[in-house]
């Protein structure tokens, strides 16, 4: 080895040039491998409104994520076979026995939906929701179950459906993220349920608020940094642009995926500003908080995040999910179940009814559900396994058939037998309500185009409006 081996680079190239490798580098975790060209509208802007690929039905998605895989068996599906035979054998295994229900049904709403009385506001909805008796999921484990949910895929890292939404269709606020998920989970997985994979950092989720904490004692309206003035911040910022932009100008074969990553600090600066202006819930009506139950020590936390919810919807967020754990009922059955509705139903009735009265109801798809259902026995007498083949999810609001139940499941709710609902189709439906066809919404990326629904995925025709 000798000199010639390292050729004499200026001071003052050398210098130039790794300054720039600083904004280089602060690119390089966020780019994506492909350019970033969305189906139409502005190709530097990921954050542009974008022209659906026909007319939508829902501007925008609430999805109201249950963790742990919700009994529909103690909730909407009422099974009168499985209550006549509760505490016999399940076949030949003599411990296994069958539960029936430990609550009372009773039917409400004009298509005379079964609710428990574990939830009495949403049973006052019921001529608003589409129940959805069929679902069906690929795999019975939480993780790969909660995947298969977020992101159509439980083998692979892949964007979730969140991202997939902004990528189609942009946002509505320039100064708000398209996605935002709140008090989102740190375990199974955590980030991939809002993460974009190989979609551009731009499209992934924002989150919002600790998990399973309070949301009146989180600091979330603080996004200020501690130490510099927004003047400071905003300088800083100007370099790094300014180094960006010049990285962009020497490669210009990456151009778009550049301005989309400038695009995108641009927003996390103006977020500072505008996102605890929406997260600032002082100046709502009593009654309004009244209705969501804040205030009240068993739905105030989750009725936070649904008003959370409403205003974002407001603002032009356009994918908001909102997250709720502990319905994992091996055991505790009886003592935990009440505890779980009693968080969450207030809470979604109240959203409801406060989308309805500002006009929102109509073009907003409100999505219910976990990741599966429960079996009708656990081979304990206080609790259900995890069950796959057959559970009820529900939808409401942008495009969807009101007061309307399909689907079923056997007469001992253990798998869907009628109007089957794959999540994968569920997916394409949810697309399919924001002028999005879930077949033409690609992104090349390895080689070939991926999309939401892999190779899979029908519109559920049937439940649409």
């Amino acid at each position: 080895m000798n000199d010639t081996d390292f050729p004499e680079t200026p001071r003052r190239d050398f210098l130039q040039s790794t300054a720039s490798g600083f904004g280089y580098l602060a690119l390089a975790g966020l780019l994506g491998e492909s350019s970033a060209k969305a189906a139409s509208g502005d190709a530097n802007s990921p954050f542009a409104p974008k022209r659906p690929h026909f007319p939508a039905r829902a501007k925008r998605v609430i999805f109201l994520c249950m963790k742990g895989g919700p009994s529909h068996l103690d909730m909407f599906d009422y099974k009168p076979k499985l209550q006549a035979d509760d505490g016999k054998s399940l076949g030949s295994n003599e411990k296994i026995k069958m539960l029936g229900s430990l609550w009372n049904f009773k039917q409400h709403g004009q298509d005379g939906m079964w609710f428990s009385e574990l939830v009495p506001n949403l049973a006052g909805s019921a001529d608003d929701i589409c129940m959805l008796h069929g679902m069906q999921t690929e795999n019975p484990e939480h993780a790969q179950a909660l995947d298969f949910l977020h992101t159509g895929s439980f083998q692979f890292v892949r964007p979730s459906m969140g991202s997939w939404a902004v990528y189609g269709l942009g946002t509505e606020n320039r100064d708000l993220p398209g996605f935002v998920t709140i008090n989102p989970p740190h375990v199974l997985g955590g980030a991939k349920y809002y993460g974009s994979s190989f979609l551009p950092a731009a499209f992934q989720g924002t989150p919002v608020g600790e998990y399973q904490k309070n949301l009146k004692d989180a600091q979330l309206s603080n996004m200020s940094h501690p130490r510099l003035s927004r003047d400071e911040q905003r300088k800083r910022l100007d370099l790094l642009q300014t180094l960006n932009r010049g990285k962009a100008a020497r490669l210009p074969e990456n151009q778009s995926e550049v301005e989309a990553v400038i695009e995108s600090f641009e927003l996390g600066f103006r977020m500072q500003k505008a996102l605890p202006a929406v997260m600032d819930i002082s100046g709502e009506d009593p009654r309004t908080l009244g209705l969501y139950g804040i205030g009240q020590s068993a739905s105030d936390s989750f009725g936070r995040q649904c008003l959370l919810a409403r205003r974002m919807a407001e603002s032009g967020v356009r994918f908001i999910q909102l997250n709720d754990g502990d319905w994992d009922h091996h055991g505790g059955l009886a003592g935990n179940m009440p505890k779980a509705c009693g968080r969450i139903d207030k809470p979604i009735a109240g959203l409801i009814q406060d989308l309805k009265q500002r006009g929102l109801f109509d073009d907003t798809l409100i999505v219910w559900g976990g990741e599966f259902g429960r079996t009708p026995d656990d081979g304990t007498r206080d609790g259900r396994g995890h069950n796959a083949k057959g559970f009820t999810m529900f939808m409401a609001g942008g495009g969807v058939k009101r007061g309307f139940k399909y689907g079923a499941t056997d007469e001992y709710g253990r798998e869907a037998v009628e109007g089957k609902i794959h999540i994968h189709d569920l997916h394409a439906t949810i697309l399919h309500l924001l002028g999005l066809d879930h077949e033409a919404l690609t992104y090349k990326w390895a080689g070939r185009d991926f999309r939401l629904t892999d190779v899979h995925g029908n519109v559920a025709k049937e439940v649409l409006a």
